[in-house]
């Protein structure tokens, strides 16, 4: 099965427990790193999501994913918090994320740079604008590579 097929199935098995639970699915990975592969899943909830939280996600996944059995490599199942850098992926992390400090990449430069580090002034499904010191840049969504959230120092 490829890597977004895996990822859709989990999110099938998952959403009904997160809904039921009040949490949000943020993001699904499923990645090899060496010769390992990891399917890591990261959950929030609104006040933030402790230990415990994840346990019960992890506990509801595993029995699903054994039960119904959609990976044939071995895997090791991690789930977390997406932490404070926290992905913007849904437009609904856009729209949560304007006036908060963002970090963006392009696949392509725009007006020169692929990096973005600054403010999320708006977001309207079609451009990201960042304002960057007085400057505004507008990133059209298609050419957006990475988006997450950003501590400023």
């Amino acid at each position: 099965m490829s890597t977004p097929n895996i990822k859709s199935v989990v999110e099938n098995m998952l959403q009904p427990y997160l809904d039921e639970h009040q949490f949000e699915l943020v993001d699904i990975e499923y990645v090899k790193e060496g010769s390992s592969w990891f399917l890591r899943v990261f959950v929030d909830k609104d006040g933030g999501i402790d230990i415990e939280d994840c346990g019960r996600v992890s506990e509801y996944l595993s029995l699903q994913l054994d039960e119904n059995d959609p990976i044939t490599d071995a895997y090791f199942l991690e789930v977390s918090s997406p932490g404070a850098e926290r992905p913007l992926k849904k437009p609904k992390d856009y729209e949560k994320s304007i006036g908060k400090y963002v970090f963006v990449t392009t696949y392509e430069p725009i007006q020169g740079l692929k990096e973005f580090e600054g403010t999320l002034v708006s977001y309207d499904g079609e451009t990201v604008v960042v304002r960057i010191g007085k400057k505004e840049y507008e990133l059209p969504t298609s050419k957006v590579a990475n988006a997450r959230l950003a501590i400023m120092f």
